[in-house]
């Protein structure tokens, strides 16, 4: 990451993200996840009052798979994250990776001032300080 640039979380961050109901079934996930080559997805919030949950792909092997659980009768809201580990576009690189670190996240969704997700970012995003869309 170049020190000397002011880069800011929405440089960096993916916005191509994809999202799933929480009463979808973690097998709709993982079709979902292998359709997109991708290791996670927003789970929508039910209303304003809730919060956007992530669920990883670890989730499920965790939650999942190493507990033999059929993915066709768990439902996603039953393994995700949630509240979802958020940062705001605006944040500069810099504080996000430390935020991050110091809660040992690897990855979060960006929200915009609604707290509806615009993106997700990963700390090899914000380290390395790729255009995620190159």
């Amino acid at each position: 990451m170049n020190e000397s640039t002011n880069l800011r979380v929405e440089d960096v961050m993916s916005t191509n993200i994809r999202s799933i109901e929480g009463l979808a079934t973690v097998l709709e996930a993982i079709d979902m996840m292998r359709q997109y080559g991708i290791n996670s997805l927003a789970v929508m919030r039910r209303d304003g009052d809730d919060e956007a949950g992530l669920l990883l792909l670890r989730d499920i092997a965790v939650k999942v798979v190493a507990q033999n659980r059929s993915s066709e009768r768990v439902n996603v809201y039953e393994v995700m994250t949630k509240p979802a580990f958020t940062l705001p576009p605006k944040m500069m690189v810099r504080n996000a990776v430390r935020l991050m670190t110091e809660h040992s996240v690897a990855r979060a969704l960006v929200v915009d001032n609604d707290r509806n997700p615009i993106g997700i970012v990963t700390l090899r995003d914000l380290v390395l300080g790729e255009d995620p869309e190159d």
